[in-house]
């Protein structure tokens, strides 16, 4: 009486269960293994994996050596080359105990791999599907655009992509494209990384009829969570009124945090100006940290603490145009916003005096603006005369 799903025109039935295998990474061979056959022993079928998640594969191979043909396996490569593509598969192969991989997917590539491009990755894919050692080609992304161009393209059979009941409307037209191309979805944090807590309300939404073709795959590491997931394979709960008002008020906290996130960054960015060497990404940020405060229960002095706690540790990035780094200064941004939510939490804060802190949250963002609006009229002069002197020079 299980639910399965068909990954479009592959053909493959996996039971509505998956089993997200990044997770068990962070726990022992025994307990891993132990985890993963109790999962298959209770009905579930399809356990997903990558090359990138250490000694995932290696786990997975030591549970299923002897039970492979009774299951789906799915892996990833980071590869960007085809010689790195060979290598990442035969490891994979080695690593699971196996000869041949259900479904083989390029692992969020930031382009769509096609024949005949410069990566050679879909090329070596093919070959690779023709030699028997991987059955399906896949692809997962994080990007719409991207993701959108895979289904466009004809060439891939399933798409992994970000999933839950926190979805906009652009994610709910990525599942719908797929089902019209007839490709596979598998559907990844389930739980949208943690901003989900009722698994209840996740599977129930997941199980409606709309939603038929997509397979979600849960990231398990204790087995209280799978214990969850297979208690409602035998009671599936339903998505009655209750659950959606659970589902209507996570969806409205989920907004409030990204007002509060994007007034706080358009509030440091008034005084700063439009054009300043002083980064974009540190007032998201600090933005996002105030988002993330409320969403784990802080209130105006935690949001307030929060925001000069991370303006204190990164306002000193400066704003080049290199867009090449520019992902990295957002992800140490919000890393500080984060980490300054949990200074605080911790009894750790900058103080009036430390540099350009001041006492109160708004003399703080004073400071900061004048900095960004002031002090750095000069540094912007000379990181636009570096650029222009260096043009046409590019590489070590």
């Amino acid at each position: 009486n299980m639910d399965k799903v068909i990954l479009g025109k592959t053909g493959i039935e996996v039971n509505k269960n998956g089993f997200g295998a990044l997770p068990i990474q962070r726990i022992s061979k025994k307990d891993a293994v132990y985890l993963l056959q109790k999962a298959f022993y209770n009905g579930i079928n399809y356990f997903d994996t990558a090359r990138a998640y250490s000694d995932s594969e290696e786990k997975m191979g030591a549970a299923f050596e002897y039970t492979r043909d009774r299951i789906i396996i799915s892996t990833k490569t980071m590869a960007q080359t085809a010689e790195g593509f060979w290598k990442d598969l035969e490891e994979s192969l080695k690593k699971l105990k196996t000869d041949y991989i259900d479904i083989y997917q390029f692992h969020n590539p930031a382009f769509c791999p096609k024949p005949g491009d410069e990566s050679g990755l879909y090329d070596a894919a093919l070959k690779a599907k023709k030699q028997g050692k991987i059955r399906h080609i896949g692809i997962t992304n994080h990007r719409i655009s991207v993701a959108q161009e895979a289904i466009d393209s004809g060439l891939y059979e399933t798409l992994q992509f970000p999933f839950s009941y926190l979805a906009a409307d652009a994610d709910l037209e990525i599942v719908e494209n797929c089902k019209k191309a007839g490709m596979g979805f598998i559907a990844m944090k389930g739980l949208s990384g943690g901003l989900i807590h009722n698994s209840a309300c996740a599977y129930a939404y997941m199980a409606q009829p709309q939603f038929s073709h997509v397979a979600p795959i849960w990231g398990v590491q204790r087995e209280s969570e799978l214990d969850e997931f297979l208690s409602y394979q035998v009671c599936p709960p339903g998505l009655d009124e209750r659950l959606m008002k659970e589902i209507e008020a996570d969806r409205e906290r989920l907004y409030r945090a990204l007002v509060i996130s994007n007034l706080t960054a358009v509030h440091l960015k008034e005084g700063i100006g439009r054009l300043s060497a002083y980064c974009g990404a540190v007032t998201a940020g600090a933005g996002a940290g105030a988002g993330i405060a409320w969403l784990l229960g802080g209130g105006l002095d935690e949001i307030n603490h929060t925001i000069v706690n991370t303006l204190a540790n990164v306002s000193g990035i400066i704003c080049d145009g290199a867009k090449a780094s520019c992902a990295a200064k957002i992800a140490t941004s919000v890393e500080a916003g984060i980490l300054g939510y949990y200074m605080y939490k911790n009894g750790q804060e900058f103080r009036g005096g430390d540099g350009i802190v001041k006492k109160g949250v708004e003399r703080t963002i004073e400071n900061v603006a004048r900095l960004g609006r002031d002090g750095m009229r000069e540094t912007d002069r000379e990181i636009l005369e570096i650029m222009i002197g260096d043009a046409g020079q590019t590489g070590n």
